[in-house]
């Protein structure tokens, strides 16, 4: 069998929710603390699951309205559900949290190779920065983009040409590792290669289906199929 060339990049852009972090629980109890104060049905663990990865607006109106497709009404969450569950959410972020395996171990490789980190992010700078830091990851980050850093967030390219702008590494040699659509979409637009972790949110559905360059079971795994350049 042949083994397939290292990618050669000089940056790793790194998403944070299903990534490197499992963070449902957290967004969960402040979801369903939201749903009871309006006299909504709570959320189970797995349909919060596949409501991350847009940002908290689209969060909201899924959980309020049940069902994915609520990310498609372009009318915003009302605004004091919105600001109920920021509220409870300031709570219990991070609480808790977990990082995945093989996070830590990556991280590291990826540093000793000298290649420059970020995270992209579609979390509010005000729950991404906190959280970060009591995880203890924010040491490995040059850079943190978050959902309301820039105008626009994934699955737009804005946040990765931001970071190969940053950097100044051609969007051809900044990886994205991601868990979802919305990852692979803003990399695909960006023009950057793009590898998917299996065990993130993905808004219900199986990366094995999507258009990136590589299933990778972990950050370490990532790491070891790249090379700096």
């Amino acid at each position: 069998m042949t083994v397939p060339p290292k990618l050669e990049v000089k940056a790793v852009l790194i998403d944070l929710d299903g990534t490197l972090l499992d963070t449902a629980l957290d967004i969960a109890a402040a979801a369903n603390a939201m749903l009871s104060e309006f006299g909504r049905p709570a959320c189970s663990i797995e349909q919060i699951r596949t409501y991350i990865g847009r940002g908290i607006p689209t969060l909201v109106k899924r959980c309020l309205a049940g069902h994915l497709d609520a990310a498609e009404d372009p009318d915003p969450p009302p605004a004091e559900a919105l600001a109920y569950f920021q509220q409870q959410y300031a709570t219990t972020n991070g609480r808790y949290a977990a990082i995945y395996p093989g996070v830590l171990d990556g991280l590291r490789r990826l540093q000793d190779q000298g290649l420059r980190l970020a995270c992209i992010t579609n979390k509010a700078t005000d729950f991404t920065l906190p959280l970060l830091e009591s995880s203890r990851l924010a040491q490995w980050f040059e850079l943190v983009v978050c959902g309301d850093t820039l105008p626009k967030s994934k699955p737009d390219p804005m946040q990765l040409t931001h970071v190969c702008r940053e950097f100044s590494v051609a969007s051809s040699l900044a990886l994205l590792i991601g868990d979802s659509v919305n990852d692979v979409r803003a990399a695909r637009a960006a023009g950057c290669p793009v590898f998917c972790v299996p065990y993130g949110y993905n808004e219900g559905g199986d990366v094995r289906d999507l258009d990136c360059d590589a299933i990778v079971s972990s950050i370490d795994d990532a790491a070891s199929r790249i090379v700096a350049v």
